[in-house]
């Protein structure tokens, strides 16, 4: 083509409303996750695979590896992004341990010109970018559904994360804020679930014994069944429960509200998030102007849609969803 003509490519390019963007086919992107001990996690790694291979197979990039460590430790993840920086990645999909742990190894990484995008666990090294979800208010929101249920308010028992994330931090910060602004409640007990149901078990039935009656647990996901277990075990009054989204959280909840009316709501982050950080990479290598922090919404179920988000939960899974390219691209233009 003469150069006249690569011009006039160009200006019809242009004038169909949109610049040149670069080819990203021949680009490779990795996951680097810091843990899959639990139903979340693992959803979160089928999202990503699901939603990769097939973007690998269209041709859309060369390579969508996923990488996790063996142990939730952040000097293990740096030391997995440093070897990704060697191995010649073009972004790197951060779920982190820390979210400022690992800020050397993502600057490096930046200093190498990679894409670094975190998601769920985020960081605070400005050159990375941020796919994240308020869970400070909805940790606030836990407490707020709980006012309107319980005027009275009551002994709170509440069920943490796994300490020294983000994501466990900010919840745990939404909850006392949502204690302040309604002081008739008062958390009498905390315990690590670490985001599993059998962890939340042992932990609950540990502190249950030195506990006043319970008239509500918050919790962070992952932890609703394993609680309700060890109420019921000690012969305990079941308290509200707020779950998580689990396929055996909604099971279980399911059962109560038939046998006895039971009421609460379900929130968390869909795990599918791995795939809009996925491909908010791409429209990073692809030349998109993209927001340092983009802001998605956390999945929640209500008594009025528990039927649905039940059948739609595979055994063991967790409620989901999977983003695509044109949800990245409303989330970026902030239309989501």
């Amino acid at each position: 083509m003469t150069r006249k003509g690569l011009l006039l490519t160009a200006a019809t390019i242009l004038a169909m409303g949109g610049t040149a963007m670069a080819d990203t086919a021949q680009k490779r992107i990795a996951l680097s996750n810091n843990y899959a001990g639990n139903s979340w996690r693992q959803a979160m790694l089928e999202s990503w695979k699901r939603v990769t291979d097939k973007a690998v197979a269209d041709g859309i990039v060369a390579a969508a590896d996923a990488f996790t460590t063996a142990e939730n430790q952040a000097t293990e993840q740096a030391a997995q992004i440093q070897n990704m920086v060697l191995q010649g990645y073009d972004a790197i999909v951060v779920n982190a341990a820390s979210p400022t742990a690992l800020n050397g190894a993502i600057k490096e990484a930046c200093d190498a010109g990679i894409t670094v995008v975190s998601f769920d666990g985020i960081v605070t090294e400005p050159c990375a970018w941020r796919v994240k979800v308020d869970f400070k208010k909805m940790g606030a929101d836990e407490i707020a559904y709980l006012a309107g249920r319980l005027p009275d308010g009551g002994n709170l028992l509440e069920i943490r994360g796994l300490a020294g994330v983000s994501v466990d931090d900010e919840i745990h910060a939404g909850i006392e804020e949502g204690v302040k602004a309604h002081p008739n409640f008062k958390v009498v007990g905390s315990v690590n679930g670490d985001w599993a149901q059998d962890v939340a078990q042992k932990a609950v039935a540990g502190i249950l014994p030195s506990l006043p009656e319970i008239a509500a647990v918050v919790t962070q996901g992952g932890d609703g069944y394993g609680a309700a277990q060890a109420f019921a075990a000690a012969g305990r009054p079941m308290p509200i429960i707020i779950m998580g989204n689990r396929q055996d959280e909604l099971k279980w909840w399911a059962e109560q509200r038939d046998a006895n009316g039971y009421e609460t709501i379900s929130t968390s982050i869909a795990p599918g998030v791995s795939t809009l950080a996925f491909w908010v990479a791409q429209q990073i290598l692809d030349g998109a102007e993209v927001p340092k922090d983009l802001t998605v919404p956390f999945l929640s179920v209500t008594q009025e849609t528990l039927d649905q988000a039940l059948k739609d939960t595979p055994e063991g899974g967790v409620t989901n969803v999977d983003y695509t390219l044109d949800d990245a691209k409303k989330v970026i233009a902030g239309t989501d």
